[in-house]
This record gives structure tokens, sequence and C-alpha cells, in this order.
């Protein structure tokens, strides 16, 4: 019984894995491809602040990998917090000349962030809870 029960987790987590690097390459897709098609004004705002809305919305959910070892990550609050703390002060280490996620220091990326985080705990608490059983 004990190993039924072990086999049911592991096939859980193997499908929150497979999920989670479907939306982490969607995300990755989407920087290659780019938005040269779509005109100078669009690809302006697609390089300016794309990245800032994705990154915390795709290291939110690798975070998730570490949800199952870590009871600290266990809520999706803490994983925000978390998250939007740590791009924030990259962004803040840009404005001091230190560079980590990129090299322009722009205010509005602050804005940008909370964005992708708030967009990310959406997702997370309710579209994937709705849709796939084993995600909660």
């Amino acid at each position: 019984m004990l190993n039924v029960g072990i086999i049911f987790l592991v096939n859980i987590r193997n499908k929150r894995v497979g999920l989670i690097i479907i939306l982490e390459l969607v995300i990755a897709s989407y920087f290659v491809i780019g938005a040269d098609w779509a005109g100078h004004d669009f690809n302006l705002m697609f390089n300016s602040y794309f990245a800032d809305i994705f990154l915390p919305f795709g290291f939110y959910f690798l975070l998730h990998l570490f949800g199952d070892k870590y009871n600290y990550f266990d809520k999706w609050w803490k994983k925000a917090i978390l998250i939007f703390v740590l791009v924030s002060l990259s962004e803040t280490l840009q404005y001091f000349g230190i560079y980590a996620l990129a090299t322009v220091f722009d205010p509005l990326d602050y804005l940008m962030y909370a964005i992708g985080v708030l967009l990310a705990s959406f997702v997370d608490r309710k579209i994937l809870v709705k849709r796939f059983s084993y995600w909660n």
C-alpha cells in the first residue's frame, strides 16, 4: 500500500514538473521569436518590458519545483513575495551600477515585475488549480 502511495506522489510531481517545463519553454520561445514582425513601436515595448513581466512569471513557476521539498514555499503568496523581492533587488542594484538581470535601470520595471508576479499567482491559483487536479 505504501508503494502505491509513493508511486502516486511521484506521478503527480512528474506531471507538475512537465507542466512547468512546458510553461518555461513557451516563455523562452517568445524571447527567441521576438517581436521584429510587429513593427518598431511594438518591438520596442516588447524588448523593454516583456522580460520584466515574464522573468518573474517564469521564476515563480520554477520555485514550484522546490515547493514539495521545502515547506517555506508552500503558499502562493510566499512565492510571490520572494520573487518580487529578488527581481526588485536586481533592479535596485542596476541603479547602483551592479548588473544582474539587465543593464538599464528603469523605475517602471518595478511595476512590470509586480504585474508578472501577480499574473503568475493568478495563473497558479485560478487557472491551473481548476484545469489540473494534480496541481494543488
